[in-house]
């Protein structure tokens, strides 16, 4: 007769149970390096017991390091700013910019509110007319105060993404295509390396007189202002998916390709089977660049052409020349940086989803 050690079959229990607990953290893990916050993992497996030690170098590396990296950037700016004097006074420290965000931050709430209490008033105005009898008298009244911060952001990342897609509708079939057939690379070759290099200053003039001419509607869909800052981050964040898009095609095993044929498989079925599934990771690498040249190219063309959005916020302030105003710049040029990396970090995660790449 056997007997059954008891201990024996709780250590068994125990190590299956942190087995399984080990497979959550290394499934959640992936999400977190998506996210940008690989660093809570170590901290998770210490926790569960797994080689404390290890783990804190882990921690150090992926959060001491980078927030010791912070703290001197921090304290470098916080005690060179005010040594720098310009015209619109001492180059303002992290604690001015913070006070100027809180600010931003306070200053829009107060606007959406103004905004409502206004679409009230149109509401009640309108009501009486119609009360009245006199609907011909019912109109909507926009609101003509200046945009809030927030929606000069969301302007912004409307603007980008509509001008990205329009770039990844061009590009990625363009791609294919001088992928799979040497004389559209041919074709395609020259185009790239004359238009590729053209600064977004220089598109911008033509775009805005093309659409003026083009678009001579005042109530379509889309204001002028939009189009043209949307069709200039086009012309110029297409570049990057159409070259990795040409080289993911191109770089496809010939045994595939050959296979393929014996297979007979038609053309749409190659592209849709075959080449697409095997060229996703340089596609997505195209992508990736493509969406951080368009946000660059979007506050430059803002700027530029006073179109609504972050860039024109910068511009304003540059012109303001208040006491605040090197501040709110200084605000604004944050939440570029930051929005830049976030738009990253989304199409990262579309990546992880669609591929098994792990660039990062």
């Amino acid at each position: 007769m056997t007997t059954v050690d008891p201990d024996f079959a709780r250590k068994e229990a125990r190590e299956a149970r942190r087995a399984k607990l080990f497979t959550r953290i290394n499934a959640v893990d992936k999400w977190l390096q998506v996210l940008g916050l690989a660093w809570i993992t170590p901290i998770l497996k210490a926790a569960a017991g797994d080689n404390p030690r290890a783990q804190a170098k882990d921690i150090w590396r992926l959060l001491g390091v980078p927030l010791l990296a912070i703290a001197v950037f921090l304290t470098l700016w916080g005690t060179l700013a005010p040594r720098v004097q310009t015209s619109l006074g001492a180059v303002p420290g992290p604690a001015q910019v913070w006070t100027e965000a809180v600010q931003l931050h306070e200053s829009a709430i107060q606007t959406a509110a103004d905004r409502r209490a206004f679409q009230e008033r149109v509401d009640a105005r309108n009501q009486r007319f119609i009360d009245n009898g006199q609907p011909e008298k019912v109109k909507e009244i926009p609101y003509t105060g200046a945009p809030s911060y927030y929606a000069q952001i969301w302007t912004s990342i409307k603007t980008v993404f509509f001008g990205f897609l329009i770039a990844s509708a061009v590009a990625i079939p363009l791609g294919i295509a001088a992928g799979l057939s040497i004389t559209a690379n041919a074709a395609l070759n020259p185009i790239i390396q004359i238009f590729k290099p053209v600064s977004p200053l220089a598109w911008l003039p033509i775009v805005t007189m093309v659409v003026s001419a083009v678009y001579t509607t005042n109530d379509g869909l889309f204001a002028k202002s939009f189009l043209v800052s949307a069709i200039t981050v086009t012309l110029c964040s297409l570049w990057p998916t159409l070259i990795n898009t040409a080289l993911g095609v191109a770089s496809i095993d010939k045994d595939l390709i050959s296979v393929s044929k014996v297979l007979k498989m038609g053309t749409w079925s190659k592209i849709t089977k075959l080449v697409l599934p095997s060229a996703l990771p340089l596609i997505f690498t195209g992508l990736r660049l493509s969406l951080g040249v368009g946000w660059m190219v979007l506050i430059a063309a803002e700027m530029l052409a006073q179109n609504p959005g972050l860039g024109k916020f910068v511009w304003d302030e540059f012109q303001n020349g208040s006491s605040s105003s090197l501040a709110k710049i200084m605000v604004a040029v944050l939440t570029i940086g930051i929005i830049g990396f976030l738009l990253d970090r989304v199409m990262f995660a579309l990546q992880s989803l669609f591929t098994f790449s792990n660039n990062r």
